[in-house]
């Protein structure tokens, strides 16, 4: 009996340590940010505290304790600057007539896949601490993402009790009609209580927490009387449309709450917005998987004469792919737009097989697309290639590349030393495909040909799959290794799901549909362990929001004869980053890429899929944060940069035509910005730099993709060109290294007088003109006992009321001094030195903090200046050098929408010089230079440098010139006559008046650099190929 017992207990710790504990950083920069800018929004702002008249709530049982509310807080204006000055940090709008309309509802948008449920709930705990506030909603749309919050608190636990040492499990709970008491502790309990709820439990007056019980007690009214703080997780998904506000937010709005915050990828509406992570941003900082499509054309034999007609575009051609080869390189698919007569063979590069083909007529967008050929005419429809393949057939090639994709990608990671179980997530169209009833075995036709193709892999891969065997467990049985999930009736039988339109499930079918999901939660820390063998996952496509897996490497839709692409919905299943079996994320972006297989072009399914991911995205729009980084880079000084600045740029560039009111750029608007005369003093005097920052930003807003990589060509390796490894060119190439990796600080002498005395002189100027009066709203109400004893108010009146000054706590001297010195890392009695010269009046607006904060910004941004002025040498620090790699590092592969975009990639010629083949290029300018650098027969190496990789360290942060170039040396009496060594940073056409302050400083500290670590290595600036050979005195 003994025995057994502990057999049992055995198998169930080898069955939970399957699971996989999640590990989470703390640390990440954009989620803080994304906390920190609802926790500021309440900074410094006034409290109102219950008085006597509070609400009396009638007793109706011995036991029941009086509600406990939210602290009140009093809006107005306070509220209205702190929301503006966050806009203002997350380069976002102010709308003041927009704000008077919902002065209590907030927005954050963050990409699925960037922790937004993490979010929210740390910001609900912050909010806690810095405030005190109590009471908390969670209103989610639906039951399946209800579950995925309950599962994120179950796994946050441990993470946010030592943060914040609170269990977030026993302060919450999930709503449950048949357990009321759970709601009546939420309203009396005196700690953080955290209540998530569907939004269908409270949405209909006959909802059960709405009515009264036998005690005539009503816990709706008891909710709305505590003023909760509420966090609805996709709001769009309850809104209803412009013209009718929805049951739902109707039910919300009369819940009164203190504020709402609204958290989604996709907001219909983005009231007061505080901050904005999109999939561009998301993308761009690694945050989520790369994406690549392989389609079912990567199968076609590439002496096919393969053609696709992708879309007809806007100057009237058509669209083509096909097969295309540059000489010394493999064939790979490509696209070209084509009119009547081009040759597709000159197209192809030469390919025999595509000999005597023409487009036959000019194309139209009513027709197809006609070709002509030596052994007769052929049409293709939009869409249509000349590649027939049946559905059975399309299915059976995208199970067959996703089993072999999914293998592929666990093959590589595993080489790479890292452990990380990929998972395949199939999604469907119908049930019956994979599970059918009157089938044998009762498997569908995609679970048929997925076993055929599975084993057919496995038997051809098997001594692959042996070295790794211990990572593959059961791999021989199919049964082991799929399962699928799908919507479940009440008896647990899956089930199809009906639709009332195209996207939206029948309220039955959704309840079938959450079932669903829960079941996929309940398997989610198990499925990333090596330990569980299922891999592959089948799932009905209307489960695809509510959960997700980070896992997740290959998605395919299989749809029967449907060409409709993955929705970004779906694909946003498997873009989270990957975790490793100690439950922490990957951030190789080597690793981290979805692979999509789809039974589309890559050309369409690209475009379209690009279309769904910018669909929100005017490129025209002209951004606050693009407004934002204009001034930023234009040299104003940051402590200049306020809401009201960029409010006034704003207001100018709509009167001066360059955009509407809608923040639209007009027709001729990069122009009109160009001959602008700002009435705004400061705008004026860095007019020229503006212009200039303006065109540049929208330019590359215009370009801002989401790169999708064609995973049906061989991926474009940015190899080192042969040429270094020759014995002359890689001594010059190890020299240049070598000069490159050594580090040096920078010495300054400044002046602690000056310094103290032009601070108090900046602090004094700053606080005249800052606004010591404090507005607030008072409303107006009166109250009077009803017959049953409660106590009723009415509001019948607002007005706001000025205060003369605004009262705060007073700030010791020495409690300013230690928040300075925190910040800036001062020495206390230099900070003393100046508060103590302040003006009296002056010295009292310190107390306030939004004051103190902006002090702290001028003394550091006046430090940096001083220093940027004194700095005089650089030495070099013994013993501590960059690794060569990271100095020479580039973008490792080039995809297809890189060779789009032909003004940024610089590609080398047959004989170039260029350190590597390709170079992702900044501007026109840059480019330009590349190409001079590769025609000039004196050049022997050069190379781009990328950001980050070679840095100077300067007082405005590490600075990274854009080129290093090794010069063929013509001085007969020099002692290096093979070639001389420059490091260049390019600002094309400008002139050195037009350099901004930071600009000169950090070129004078480049320059000072080179100078410590050798004489070898010279440096400066060039504003085109002629003033480079000017100013390096080449000699030609």
């Amino acid at each position: 009996m003994i025995i057994e017992a502990f057999l049992l207990l055995k198998k169930k710790e080898e069955k939970m340590s399957n699971k996989i504990i999640f590990q989470f950083d703390d640390n990440l920069e954009y989620q803080k940010k994304a906390v920190n800018s609802v926790v500021e929004l309440f900074r410094g702002l006034p409290k109102s505290l219950d008085s006597i008249y509070a609400e009396r709530i009638r007793k109706t049982r011995l036991t029941e304790k009086d509600p406990v509310r939210n602290i009140d807080i009093v809006g107005g204006n306070k509220l209205f600057q702190n929301l503006k000055k966050v806009q203002l940090k997350n380069g976002l709008f102010t709308n003041e007539e927009a704000y008077k309309k919902h002065e209590k509802d907030f927005t954050v948008e963050m990409e699925t896949g960037t922790g937004k449920t993490y979010v929210y709930l740390r910001t609900i705990l912050e909010l806690h601490k810095e405030y005190g506030f109590k009471k908390f909603m969670i209103v989610v749309p639906s039951v399946a993402i209800r579950k995925g919050v309950e599962k994120s608190i179950e796994q946050l636990r441990e993470h946010f009790k030592r943060l914040y040492n609170v269990d977030l499990s026993k302060y919450s709970f999930i709503y449950d009609s048949n357990n009321l008491g759970k709601v009546n502790n939420f309203v009396e309990d005196n700690n953080l209580s955290i209540c998530v709820m569907n939004i269908q439990a409270f949405n209909k007056d006959s909802n059960k927490i709405r009515k009264d019980d036998e005690y005539a007690k009503n816990l709706w009214r008891d909710i709305k009387f505590v003023r909760p703080i509420v966090f609805i997780d996709e709001p769009q998904k309850i809104e209803g449309t412009k013209k009718k506000k929805s049951q739902s937010l109707k039910a919300i709005e009369e819940l009164e709450p203190l504020f709402t915050l609204r958290y989604s990828a996709t907001h219909k509406n983005l009231y007061n917005q505080v901050y904005k992570l999109d999939s561009y941003e998301a993308y761009k900082k690694n945050l989520v998987k790369k994406i690549r499509v392989k389609t079912i054309n990567s199968v076609i034999s590439k002496d096919f004469p393969y053609i696709r007609y992708t879309y007809f575009t806007k100057d009237c051609k058509a669209r083509i792919e096909m097969f295309s080869q540059v000489q010394g390189e493999s064939i790979r698919f490509k696209s070209f737009n084509v009119e009547n007569g081009v040759s597709l063979y000159e197209l192809s590069g030469g390919l025999p097989q595509y000999k005597d083909m023409f487009i036959a007529e000019q194309p139209h967008k009513e027709k197809s697309l006609k070709i002509a050929t030596n052994y007769g005419d052929f049409e293709l429809a939009l869409g249509e290639s000349n590649k027939k393949l049946e559905n059975k057939d399309i299915i059976r090639i995208q199970i067959r590349l996703a089993i072999e994709n999914h293998f592929q990608k666990q093959f590589e990671i595993l080489e790479e030393g890292k452990k990380i179980k990929t998972l395949t997530l199939f999604f469907i169209d119908e049930v019956k495909k994979v599970r059918d009833s009157e089938a044998s075995e009762g498997k569908g036709e995609y679970l048929e040909i997925f076993d055929e193709e599975y084993s057919n892999f496995i038997e051809k891969n098997e001594e692959k799959i042996e070295e790794y065997k211990n990572y593959f467990p059961s791999y021989k049985d199919a049964n082991l290794v799929r399962e699928g999930y799908f919507a479940l009736d009440k008896k647990k039988n899956e089930v199809e799901v009906e639709y009332k339109n195209e996207d939206e499930p029948k309220a039955k079918s959704q309840e079938d549909i959450d079932r669903g999901i829960e079941l996929i939660l309940e398997k989610k820390d198990e499925l990333i362990s090596f330990n569980e063998p299922l891999a592959f996952i089948f799932s009905h496509s209307a489960l695809r929001e509510g959960w997700d897996n980070p896992n997740v490497f290959t998605l395919c839709t299989l749809k029967n004869g449907s060409s409709e692409i993955a929705k970004k919905q779906e694909i946003g299943r498997g873009l989270r980053l990957p975790v490793d079996v100690t439950g922490n994320r990957c951030l190789d972006r080597n690793v981290n890429e979805l692979t999509v297989i789809a039974n589309d072009s890559y050309e369409n399914f690209s475009r379209m899929l690009q279309e769904d991911f910018n669909k929100n995205m005017n490129k025209n729009e002209v951004t606050s944060d693009l407004l934002l980084v204009t001034l930023e880079k234009a040299g104003i000084p940051k402590i200049k940069i306020t809401s009201e600045l960029v409010d006034e740029f704003k207001k100018e560039l709509i009167e001066k035509k360059v955009m509407d009111s809608n923040n639209v750029l007009l027709k001729n608007g990069e122009e009109e910005i160009k001959e602008i005369q700002f009435s705004n003093e400061t705008l004026q005097e860095h007019s020229i730099q503006i212009a200039e920052n303006f065109v540049k930003y929208m330019v590359e807003k215009g370009t801002n993709r989401i790169e999708i990589a064609n995973g049906d060509n061989e991926p474009i390796i940015n190899k080192q060109r042969s040429f270094v490894s020759e014995k002359e060119f890689q001594n010059l190439f190890e020299e240049l290294g070598t000069n490159l990796r050594k580090k040096a600080i920078y010495k300054c002498k400044i002046d602690n007088e000056k310094y103290i005395k032009s601070s108090i002189e900046k602090i004094n100027s700053y606080i005249s003109n800052f606004d010591l009066k404090q507005v607030v709203e008072l409303t107006e109400a009166k109250g009077n006992y009803d017959d049953t004893g409660k106590f009723n108010t009415e509001k019948y009146g607002n007005k706001e009321i000025e205060f003369s000054k605004i009262e705060v706590a007073s700030k010791s001297d020495f409690e300013i001094a230690n928040y300075i010195m925190y910040h800036t890392m001062l020495p206390r009695l230099a900070i003393l030195k100046i508060i103590s010269g302040l003006e009296k009046e002056k010295r009292k607006a310190l107390n306030i903090q939004d004051v103190l904060e902006n002090v702290t910004e001028i003394l550091l941004e006046n430090l940096n200046e001083m220093k940027a002025e004194k700095v005089f040498e650089y030495e070099v620090i013994d013993g501590y050098v960059t690794d060569t790699e990271k100095i020479f590092e580039v973008d490792n592969k080039i995809n297809e929408e890189d060779f789009e975009n032909k003004r940024r990639l610089f590609q080398a010629k047959k004989g170039s010089r260029s350190l590597n083949d390709y170079y992702k290029l900044d501007s026109d300018g840059e480019k330009e230079f590349a190409e001079k650098l590769e025609n000039d027969e004196n050049v022997l190496l050069f190379t781009k440098l990328k950001k980050g990789g070679f840095v100077i360290d300067t007082p405005y942060g590490n600075y990274s010139p854009d080129w290093a170039i090794i010069y063929k040396n013509s001085s007969e009496n020099s002692e290096n006559n093979i070639g001389i060594y420059f490091i260049v940073e390019t600002k094309a056409d400008k002139e050195e008046k037009d350099l901004t302050s930071v600009e000169k400083s950090k070129i004078k500290c480049g320059k000072l650099h080179f100078e410590a670590i050798s004489k070898e290595v010279k440096f400066n600036w060039v504003n085109n190929y002629d003033d480079f050979k000017r100013k390096f005195e080449i000699v030609q």
